[in-house]
């Protein structure tokens, strides 16, 4: 199968981002755009895993003013954390990796969070899907992060040819321009919450049917 050319690629990235400009930016976005402070964007990715995008910004509105710093996330204990983010998904390990996370920072960073994906890695409930998002929208340095959306979507439209989310990741490192690693999670997020799921996708006015593998074989 012939994988997308670059001008391809273009047309995708301009059909999505005119779509995304329609809704309602997922959560880490407007974490990001409002605080444009890796830390906020670091905890908030960590609380978004496995839970919907009102459940997290309500935690993340308790948590942050009790939590602002590595230091001030210090003070409180797993109990206090628990209670702050409760209902997110996973809530107890979640509390446990954040309280994990200030120590080790500082042993391992001297307290200041990193800006690359391996070194974010290395801190509690971090994966490189969180680290991969602290890095772009959280340092506004090119990195791309692949969740199932991302990694299902491009696969529908033969941008990749992958199994997993990390074959994805470095599969689109190796094609996708640089000046489209940053938009491109949050136009396929988006996109895959809104209209290109997983099971019933909306087909009908699709911006980008023309590049669907799928087109016409999912209802």
């Amino acid at each position: 199968m012939r994988l997308r050319t670059v001008e391809e690629l273009d047309a995708i990235h301009d059909a999505l981002a005119a779509e995304f400009a329609k809704v309602e930016a997922p959560i880490m976005d407007l974490v990001a755009a409002q605080t444009r402070d890796p830390w906020c964007v670091l905890i908030g990715t960590i609380l978004s895993a496995r839970t919907k995008d009102q459940v997290t910004a309500q935690a993340v509105r308790r948590l942050l003013p009790a939590a602002p710093t590595p230091q001030a996330l210090a003070t409180l204990s797993v109990e206090e954390i628990e209670r702050l983010i409760f209902p997110v998904g996973f809530y107890h390990a979640k509390a446990r990796h954040l309280a994990a996370l200030p120590a080790a920072l500082e042993e391992k960073f001297g307290g200041t969070l990193p800006d690359t994906v391996e070194a974010l890695c290395e801190l509690p409930g971090v994966g490189r899907k969180t680290a991969n998002l602290v890095v772009a929208l959280g340092f506004g340095l090119p990195a791309i992060c692949v969740d199932t959306h991302v990694h299902r979507i491009n696969n529908r439209l033969g941008v990749v040819r992958t199994k997993t989310p990390l074959e994805t990741e470095m599969a689109l490192r190796r094609r996708l321009p640089q000046r489209l690693w940053i938009p491109w999670n949050s136009i396929f997020v988006s996109f895959g919450q809104t209209r290109c799921k997983p099971v019933g996708p909306k087909c009908e006015g699709c911006p980008v049917a023309a590049f669907c593998l799928d087109k016409g074989k999912r209802k």
